[in-house]
């Protein structure tokens, strides 16, 4: 098991367990809201802010304290007719359960 809340246990705020529930996390530059959840086949975790997005090295934080640093996550960008924008400032981390996540070759990344 690679997903699960690897943070300080007094800033969980609700939790099933460490697998699903939600917490306020001090992150590198501000507080980030987080709930995280596995079910129907996905991990998943979503960060917020009051006040913006998080950031890229907020985002590499929150991905840290659920999987470990071999792991491939995802943020997707779907069809415009399928946003679901609950949160102005929240974004997300995935990852499909027992499936590979394809990723293009380093040198096309960089």
């Amino acid at each position: 098991m690679s997903f699960y809340f690897r943070g300080d246990r007094e800033w969980v705020l609700q939790a099933a367990d460490i697998r699903n529930g939600s917490a306020l996390v001090p992150g590198p530059f501000r507080a980030l809201s987080v709930i995280f959840s596995d079910g129907l086949g996905w991990e998943h975790v979503s960060v917020s802010t009051p006040g913006r997005c998080p950031n890229w090295e907020e985002m590499c934080f929150i991905k840290h304290l659920f999987w470990s640093a071999d792991d491939i996550v995802i943020q997707y960008h779907p069809p415009e007719s399928e946003y679901v924008n609950v949160h102005r400032y929240c974004l997300h981390l995935w990852r499909p359960e027992g499936l590979p996540i394809p990723i293009p070759p380093r040198y096309l990344v960089g």
